[in-house]
Formats: C-alpha cells, structure tokens, sequence
C-alpha cells in the first residue's frame, strides 16, 4: 500500500493517499487549538483500516504541532475511545 500523509493548509484537512484515491479529516485551526469537524475516506478504501491510519497520522500530526484538541467528528472520538495514549491532547 503506497501513501502519503499531508497537513494540506489550504483546504483545512489532513490528508492520506493511498491507491490513487484521497482521504482526509477537515479541521479548524486557531492559535493553539485545533479542531477535527469531518473524516472521509472513499468507499474504494472501506474496509483496509486506511480510516484507523488517518485518524492515528493525525492525532500524531496535532501532538506534534503542539496543539490542544477539540473533536466534533464522531470517527476521531470513536478511534480516541479504543485508543486512550491520544486522551491528554484534548482540551480542557
């Protein structure tokens, strides 16, 4: 599986490529903060954990930027559920 992970700025989401097709988590950034509203991942890439990958890559992307969390997308918060190590990047 080839991909390529990005914090794609312009359009306000992260992003993962894996065979040909893009899937991603839209954010909202504020100075310090951070907010994932949104993932999709194309029905060509259900069923591969290329979610799990995203959702991993990005909460790893948030702690690197050294940002607080906030989660309005129900994928980010069920993936923080089964993986509690992301817990301390939430805010307040």
């Amino acid at each position: 599986m080839t991909d390529n992970f990005r914090d794609n700025e312009a359009r306000e989401r992260f992003e993962l490529d894996v065979e040909g097709h893009t899937a991603f988590v839209e954010y909202r950034k504020s100075p310090g903060a951070i907010t994932l509203v949104h993932t999709e991942v194309p029905k060509e890439l259900g069923g591969k954990g290329v979610g799990s990958k995203l959702a991993r890559a990005t909460l790893d992307a948030v702690r690197q930027q050294g940002r607080k969390l906030t989660v309005k997308c129900e994928f980010i918060q069920s993936f923080m559920g089964k993986n509690p190590e992301y817990n301390d990047l939430l805010a307040g």
